[in-house]
């Protein structure tokens, strides 16, 4: 009894390695070094493309209470990503090379896990024969290949929506004389390095965003990008204060130089626990390299910056999940074929391991002990994720896991109440059917 696993990423890794902890054999088929997606750039699985921030840590949040559920259901990725951890403030984030290395090393290390370097070209590859199962965890870059036979099963065309990369750049090379340490809100030296911008500075470097060229889409790709990752410049176009209220927000972030707040704010993570380099929170983009390097340069702490990777933009494939998967997270059209990770419909590097660990865990109690695990309760962040892919839309869109996707609260509260009863609910109900599980 053997499962066939297509990609070796948060979710493919999630998935096998939580086969293996029921006693289930599983191949992960990972097509790199052989083929990179547009997005991709190191052997290693697991790789994080974009930010190497998995947001927010706080367990009263609906990501922060996802981290916690999944480590109580035996995460590697959580695991991993503690391991691996570099200041961000209230945020958990992870020196995103030594992170891969982890999930690499957990899964060549496990006896019931096998690692082919091959691309699949499609569910009928003759190497996918002879396993009970096939998960698809190819992610939202799938190969072209890989999409268009996913396609061909459902027999509908694909959804999908633009995704961008934001720049990274060597924390040496940013000008320490216009830039401070702080976290918002926190005194003394913060995990963020800001650039503040007075108002005409940040007047010049909008009015730059909205001239810059931009990579064009492809002639038959209508424009549909993810609410929650507009790229830096598509977010100027709404306005000339959007960036001030969003990515470039200064609330909170004291100047020591001046003692007020900036009009405008940039600010860097860490990569590393070296500080070595420095990547732009919410610069997510799709401008011409060379417009990257003379907009952000515009940027007064970042007028002599040195770009270790600009950024990038790519096409993100997912599918209609309420029509084409069953609540098991398997294809109506071709059952024992499974989904896992952002192809399903969530969205973020949290919530695509967590299909992927839920897939495997309730895949695994099925196959190895006959038991069939009812999801999580729909206040529970992972069970809100889950029902986000059970729950029908006239225009199916990727999510984040939020406490919206959740009921109403029954009680009618102030906001600052409802903001710890949401996590107690969710955290009562989790305890329930944790409890009731075989």
């Amino acid at each position: 009894m053997a499962i066939g696993i297509i990609g070796g990423g948060l979710a493919g890794c999630e998935c096998a390695l939580a086969l293996a902890r029921a006693g289930v054999a599983s191949t992960i088929f990972e097509c790199k070094p052989a083929l990179y997606s547009p997005a991709h750039l190191i052997p290693g699985l697991a790789e994080l493309v974009c930010s190497n921030s998995l947001r927010s840590d706080e367990p009263v949040t609906a990501v922060g209470l996802l981290k916690v559920e999944m480590a109580e259901l035996g995460s590697a990725v959580i695991a991993a990503a503690r391991e691996t951890a570099v200041p961000a403030g209230k945020a958990l984030a992870v020196d995103r090379d030594r992170f891969s290395e982890n999930m690499t090393a957990r899964i060549e290390a496990e006896p019931l896990v096998t690692l082919v370097r091959r691309e699949i070209m499609g569910l009928s590859d003759p190497a996918l024969a002879g396993f009970e199962a096939i998960v698809v965890a190819a992610g939202p870059l799938a190969s072209d290949r890989m999409a268009a036979s996913l396609l061909e099963t459902i027999g509908g065309e694909g959804l999908y929506f633009y995704d961008a990369i934001a720049p990274i750049v060597t924390t040496e090379s940013v000008d320490m004389d216009k830039a401070f340490w702080a976290s918002r809100w926190q005194d003394g030296e913060g995990d963020y390095l800001n650039c503040p911008m007075d108002k005409d500075e940040y007047l010049a470097f909008w009015n730059a965003l909205l001239t810059a060229r931009k990579v064009p889409s492809r002639e038959f790709e209508k424009e549909i990008h993810f609410e929650g990752c507009l790229p830096i410049e598509a977010m100027a176009e709404r306005g000339e204060r959007t960036l001030t209220f969003g990515p470039m927000k200064p609330v909170g972030l004291t100047d020591p130089r001046t003692g007020r707040w900036p009009y405008a704010v940039v600010q860097l993570r860490p990569e590393n626990v070296a500080r070595s380099t420095m990547n732009l929170v919410g610069f997510q983009t799709k401008l011409v390299y060379g417009e990257q390097e003379r907009v952000f340069r515009m940027i007064p702490a970042l007028h002599a910056a040195e770009f270790t990777r600009l950024g990038s933009i790519h096409r993100n494939t997912f599918v209609n999940a309420p029509k084409v998967l069953s609540e098991r997270l398997e294809l109506v059209a071709r059952p024992g074929v499974y989904l896992a990770g952002q192809i399903t419909g969530v969205e973020g590097y949290v919530e695509s391991a967590a299909c992927g660990l839920w897939l495997g865990t309730q895949l695994g109690a099925r196959l190895a002990r006959g038991e069939e695990l009812p999801p999580p309760p729909v206040v529970t962040s992972l069970g809100a994720l889950l029902g986000h892919l059970r729950t029908p839309a006239k225009k199916f869109q990727p999510s984040n896991v939020n406490f919206g996707l959740t009921p109403p609260l029954e009680e009618k509260m102030k906001k600052a109440n409802r903001k710890m009863a949401y996590p107690e609910r969710a955290r009562k109900a989790w305890g329930e059917w944790t409890a009731s599980r075989p």
